[in-house]
């Protein structure tokens, strides 16, 4: 007779959340978040571009000082990872009209808050005529069409 196993298996973490990318007129979109709000945008006849600009949040530089650690990984032992070029850091938000810029985020992950944040600083900075918003779900995607509609009546 066989033996019956009363314990539960536990779920293990695996990582990032992996947005299912889908097509829509041809663009490959990064979740079906984004396609709908791309849909809804459409519908309303609010001309908007996918992915249409990268901002630069940060300049990239030059570390010119010695800095011992392990791999971004994790793995391997601490070596100087210093004396080299940083990246800069870019941003690029899903929707880009003339006077909005959408995000859609279902789920955020671990960096998203500090880079938005820094996006919020170069909006009021460089282009304080834009409005923001960060739709997260259908319903949320439907008022920021609503609200953009409203706006353009006044």
């Amino acid at each position: 007779m066989g033996r019956k196993t009363t314990q539960k298996t536990k779920s293990r973490k695996r990582g990032p959340v992996r947005s299912k990318k889908v097509i829509q007129d041809g663009i490959t979109f990064a979740s079906g978040l984004e396609r709908y709000m791309y849909l809804a945008l459409k519908d309303a006849g609010i001309e908007s571009d996918y992915e249409g600009e990268t901002f630069v949040l940060q300049e990239g530089f030059m570390f010119d000082a010695q800095c011992y650690e392990r791999q971004g990984n994790g793995k391997g032992d601490m070596v100087n990872r210093g004396e080299k070029k940083i990246l800069p850091i870019k941003y690029t938000p899903d929707f880009i009209g003339y006077d909005f810029i959408i995000e859609t985020k279902g789920r955020a992950n671990e960096s998203f808050p500090m880079r938005w944040k820094m996006f919020k600083k170069h909006v009021t900075n460089a282009i304080p005529h834009v409005t923001l918003y960060k739709p997260q779900n259908h319903k949320e995607c439907d008022k920021v069409v609503e609200i953009i509609l409203n706006k353009r009546k006044e």
